[in-house]
């Protein structure tokens, strides 16, 4: 006895001739009813994108638009910017675009930028991940954080 046949006798048998028939139908679990897309939160809380987007940059020091969240970024760029902005220790303020194609396309819009992540420090557009990462490199980043922790960058 080869291992195919001596495997193939340890596997159930599926199908035709199992005891069950394709035609007889199955008892099965009533299935959860998924809410409609109009009962998910809004992440804008009412409010139309450009607003949203401003106040929001303006509450906080340290803001994020990405894709994800800084625990489970959906791609590199916004990995590599969630990353920089955490080792400096400050809440970094995060909204994932990703959530609200309002929010996707409004920051696009707002700092007349084509790609994300964006990042925002004391209420000033800095740029993407590369603008964020020459800065960090150069000791830029630091002093602009540091200014707006201070709240001298308001």
């Amino acid at each position: 006895m080869g291992i195919i046949s001596s495997f193939k006798k340890r596997l159930p048998i599926v199908g035709a001739g199992s005891g069950s028939s394709p035609s007889s139908p199955q008892p099965t679990e009533p299935r959860a009813q998924v809410p409609p897309a109009a009962a998910t939160p809004d992440p804008k809380g009412g409010k139309d994108a450009a607003t949203f987007i401003g106040d929001f940059v303006k509450s906080n020091p340290i803001t994020l638009f990405m894709k994800g969240n800084p625990m489970q970024p959906m791609c590199g760029f916004s990995a590599n910017a969630a990353a920089i902005l955490g080792s400096y220790g400050h809440e970094v303020a995060h909204v994932d675009v990703l959530s609200d194609p309002e929010i996707r396309q409004g920051i696009k819009d707002y700092s007349n930028w084509p790609t994300i992540p964006q990042i925002y420090v004391g209420g000033e557009f800095l740029g993407g991940s590369d603008i964020l990462a020459q800065m960090h490199e150069a000791g830029e980043l630091k002093e602009a954080i540091d200014a707006a922790i201070d709240g001298d960058g308001k």
